[in-house]
């Protein structure tokens, strides 16, 4: 009875897993399809400018549409090394640092 609770646990677990996994490859994918149609900078891009503006671990990344046609910024979640989490805006078209603004709970 342990065992087979378990593993019905521990499978669970893995295809969570699997689907957080799989929608996160799909995030990519969208991101990648809509700045290469956009004419945006690409990810890996915004994502180093990014850590430069605030170095740390990316826990996640979005493209957003700002307000109605003013734009599209990557906001990307961040964590220091002390813990604290950061959420930083890069304007997706010319790779500039919009805001900087730490994560209250």
């Amino acid at each position: 009875m342990k065992t087979t609770l378990m593993t019905v646990v521990f499978s669970a677990l893995s295809l969570s897993a699997f689907l957080s996994t799989a929608h996160a490859d799909d995030d990519i994918r969208e991101m990648k399809t809509l700045s290469e149609g956009l004419g945006l900078i690409s990810l890996e891009e915004a994502k180093s400018k990014a850590l430069e503006a605030r170095p740390g671990v990316i826990e996640d990344a979005d493209l957003e549409d700002r307000d109605f046609s003013k734009g599209w910024d990557y906001e990307f979640e961040i964590v220091d090394v002390d813990g604290n989490e950061w959420e930083v805006y890069i304007d997706a078209k010319t790779g500039e640092v919009r805001k900087i603004e730490k994560d209250w709970f």
